[in-house]
């Protein structure tokens, strides 16, 4: 691999992953403003559709050669593998109404560790001694990153809860991605994908914000036709262009282009290392634009997970070179 490769391949996965690291900070810009988890969620799901299709339809018509074709069978399985891509994208948006950015991107990152249980499951062999060292690590700066030692420190359980819950489906999210129909265009393949998490983001939108139910005991009153109207016309459509557009070009549109042209060049574990950005740059965007407040314990806490993910990444004696996989 040549040298000007691998730094283009660096520079386009470091920009994607700072960009994708700006993400929450502009969410919870949104919830300041007054807009609800269902509108963030729909807004970005709605434009990153129609970018993708937009996408799609340039690459079909300027493309030299005839591109591959799912199958049924193919869209089914991804579309199915996509749902947990809007699974992520709504657990991390819960997670943030309850606790900082800073805190909530340090519970996505478990997912580091998170990959490296699933990889022992689906090999059915232990992880070697450096992973549980770099899982140990990541674990130690989780509590320092979060400030957990701090006794007076109340974090709010539900936060905790949905930001591990984000970290879970991320993980699997990247496992779907890499191993699920690889022959496909990276436009077509993200669409049908993106189709998938935003069947999981529509039917949130509906429970949430257009039909919810009350319950009385073990009753449920359903709304009637005059409220059920109202309440379809309570969504806030500015969210589509005061975040929307920003929302969807840095989370399902333009981080997942530049990923599929930097990790080619850059190989796997030089991307991971580099895509970590996203965590120093999203807490140093929640600093600046949110003024959240963050200690030099949880700095350090997230240059130990920066480490781990260094150390879990670095080239074994007996690997001469990193295996490439296809991102969507």
């Amino acid at each position: 691999m040549k040298k000007k490769n691998i730094l283009k391949g660096v520079l386009f996965v470091g920009i994607g992953a700072s960009i994708y690291g700006m993400l929450a900070t502009f969410v919870k810009m949104a919830y300041q403003d007054g807009y609800t988890t269902s509108e963030v969620t729909t807004s970005q799901f709605i434009l990153g559709l129609i970018g993708l299709l937009l996408l799609n339809f340039i690459q079909t018509i300027t493309s030299k050669q005839r591109l591959s074709s799912p199958s049924p069978k193919e869209i089914r399985t991804l579309m199915l593998a996509g749902t947990s891509m809007g699974c992520t994208s709504l657990f991390y948006y819960i997670a943030v109404q309850y606790i900082n950015v800073s805190i909530a991107i340090v519970l996505l990152m478990q997912s580091v560790w998170f990959s490296v249980v699933v990889e022992s499951f689906l090999s059915k062999k232990l992880p070697n001694a450096r992973k549980i060292f770099a899982t140990a690590v990541v674990l130690l700066g989780t509590v320092l990153a979060t400030n957990l030692i701090n006794v007076e420190l109340e974090l709010d359980w539900r936060g905790i809860f949905w930001g591990l819950l984000a970290a879970a489906s991320y993980t699997l999210t990247m496992f779907t991605s890499n191993t699920l129909a690889t022959h496909l265009p990276v436009f077509r393949k993200s669409l049908i994908m993106l189709s998938g998490g935003a069947v999981v983001v529509f039917v949130f939108l509906f429970f949430a914000q257009i039909g919810p139910l009350y319950f009385d005991g073990l009753k449920s009153v359903y709304l009637n036709f005059t409220e059920y109207t109202e309440h379809i016309h309570s969504f806030n459509y500015s969210i589509l262009w005061k975040y929307g557009l920003v929302l969807a070009l840095f989370g399902t549109v333009i981080p997942p282009i530049l990923f599929n042209i930097g990790f080619p060049n850059a190989g796997l574990g030089l991307g991971s290392i580099v895509s970590s950005l996203e965590l120093p740059v999203s807490v140093t965007m929640a600093f600046v634009l949110l003024g959240e407040k963050v200690l030099l314990i949880q700095w350090i806490g997230i240059v130990l997970i920066l480490f781990a993910i260094v150390l879990m990444n670095l080239p074994s004696k007996k690997t001469k070179k990193y295996e490439v996989p296809e991102f969507s």
